[in-house]
């Protein structure tokens, strides 16, 4: 027996043989002398890679969901890009084959955009290489895609965002990858499946370790190669009661959200999509406490109609049939981009240009939101809350910016809903100031991943920073006391829709609080509500 450590995305416990992943590495044929042609080939191989993206965007979409589905309509974009194929056409031009333009230009590109500090921009960096590659396959007639026979453990350097979407998911036990974060994609299609996986994992890609014993500790963080009978035994018990917590969790499904001293707590989930919808009812939450606009805006390369945005909004409301639903307004900027949106490059877009900073600024993209947000709100109960906030001034400006929306409709003779209106507190300005902006609201959401990079100074997407971000600090925790008192002084409600809010050691802490919602991950839901009934809080 030999074991290994490795970074852990999610807890639990796998048990079975090992599938070794090697890329297959394709040999580049040589130009065949003629640029027009080895052009018109590699025109033809874009073409076959835009459909098969395509197909496995709509497969992905459909199983999956919207959100991981993005992956691949950001690649399909790519197909398109005007520096990617002008370069591809310069090689050509100068002797390359066209597999090997595609092959150079992808490494190429790839480089420069991982050499970016932007950290939307660095992730495109592996859609580049990994799109390219696709083409490259095709230009050299190998086949793309992981095959399975048997239930096994997946060992591989990494995962690409399209071999990612593709697993075979009912053949995967765990994942360990010697590369990978707990952001990256193969990171979260596992907590997605909730399965146990280890990332940046210490260990050898050996051909002789295919199909031979491995135990995963997701709890741990470590492997075990060919257990000795005590390891074995050990890890099959701590797998099995794994399980059976998992299988207790399902007694708390419809059961009230309620502590033993009688205190209530909604648990509603976060979204990023339409379609996310049927896996938060799946998961028993009592409604979205957070749906992510900008999923709608992302992967695209023209701004979203009114009417595109409304039938997005009334298919979450329908589906919820009368649970709470609340939108997030756009939040574009920081770590999220779109290139049509035309903005700048700024030198830290954390700090920037972004939320209601844009939508306040630019009419054109908050007036057909708001109006889609409140033509959904006549078909169901629905809130919308506004992110970015550090000021009443700006509050009052969205204030009366509704008005104008809701007489906008009057006057056209559109059916529309009354939507309550609340703010997201995540910057320490808005939780300072928190007892006047809660004079102006119905309610607060509190986006803790925000409020903790801003109050401990730590930027949140930088993982040489992550022994110093303590989303437990003393500051952050004063804030959320603070926050909460004040809307409640003001007769509103108060919840937390950040990271926060699974977190099961701060449970009883925010019930002591006297937080009204927790709003989390779908597949949370379960956990929580045991954490909550079983407090004495």
């Amino acid at each position: 027996m030999y074991e290994g450590t490795g970074r852990p995305v999610f807890s639990g416990v796998a048990i079975g043989p090992a599938y070794i992943y090697r890329r297959e590495r394709q040999e580049l044929p040589g130009a065949c002398g003629d640029p027009a042609a080895e052009q018109e080939k590699f025109d033809r191989a874009r073409e076959v890679a835009r459909v098969q993206l395509t197909e496995l965007f709509e497969k992905t979409r459909k199983e999956i969901g919207e959100e991981q589905a993005m992956i691949l309509d950001v690649q399909i974009m790519i197909l398109d890009d005007l520096d990617y194929l002008d370069s591809v056409r310069d090689m050509i031009a100068g002797g390359a084959s066209a597999a090997q333009a595609a092959r150079e230009t992808g490494h190429a590109f790839s480089a420069s955009f991982a050499a970016l500090d932007d950290p939307y921009m660095k992730a495109r960096a592996v859609d580049i290489r990994d799109m390219s590659e696709r083409i490259v396959t095709i230009l050299c007639g190998g086949t793309s895609g992981i095959f399975m026979k048997e239930p096994s453990i997946l060992v591989a350097e990494d995962l690409t965002p399209s071999e990612t979407v593709q697993l075979p998911r009912d053949k995967i036990l765990a994942f360990i990858t010697r590369q990978g974060s707990s952001n990256s994609h193969i990171a979260i299609l596992a907590r997605t499946m909730n399965i146990p996986s280890l990332v940046q994992a210490q260990i050898d890609l050996d051909p002789e370790l295919d199909g031979r014993l491995i135990i995963v500790d997701g709890f741990e963080g470590r492997y075990y190669v060919d257990p000795d009978e005590a390891t074995l035994a050990a890890m099959t018990q701590k797998r099995d009661e794994a399980q059976a917590r998992r299988r207790q969790l399902e007694a708390y499904r419809g059961v009230p959200t309620v502590s033993a001293s009688g205190r209530r707590i909604k648990l509603v989930a976060n979204i990023g999509s339409p379609d996310d919808v049927k896996t938060a009812l799946e998961c028993d939450a009592e409604g979205v406490g957070l749906l992510r606009s900008e999923f709608m805006y992302l992967g695209r390369d023209t701004f979203p109609t009114e009417e595109e945005l409304f039938d997005g909004y009334r298919r979450v409301v329908e589906q919820l049939a009368g649970r709470p639903l609340v939108i997030r307004t756009l939040d574009i900027g920081a770590d999220k981009q779109a290139d049509y949106f035309g903005l700048e490059k700024e030198e830290n877009p954390a700090l920037g240009y972004r939320g209601i900073r844009i939508c306040l600024t630019r009419e054109d993209i908050f007036r057909p939101q708001m109006r889609a947000i409140y033509r959904a709100g006549a078909f169901g109960p629905l809130s919308v809350m506004f992110p970015m906030i550090i000021s009443v001034e700006e509050v009052r400006r969205i204030k009366a910016f509704c008005e104008t929306i809701k007489g906008e409709l009057t006057a056209e003779g559109i059916a529309f809903g009354e939507v309550e209106l609340g703010i997201m507190i995540e910057t320490p300005a808005a939780a300072i100031i928190s007892a006047e902006l809660a004079k102006e609201v119905q309610f607060f959401s509190v986006g803790t991943n925000d409020l903790t990079q801003y109050t401990l100074a730590i930027d949140r997407q930088n993982e040489r920073l992550n022994e110093f971000f303590d989303p437990h600090h003393p500051a952050v925790l004063a804030l959320l006391q603070t926050i909460v008192e004040n809307a409640h002084a003001q007769g509103i409600w108060a919840g937390i829709c950040g990271e926060l809010g699974a977190d099961l050691s701060l449970t009883e802490t925010f019930l002591r609080m006297g937080y009204d919602e927790l709003s989390v991950s779908p597949s949370r839901v379960l956990e929580l509500r045991k954490k909550v009934c079983e407090s004495e809080v």
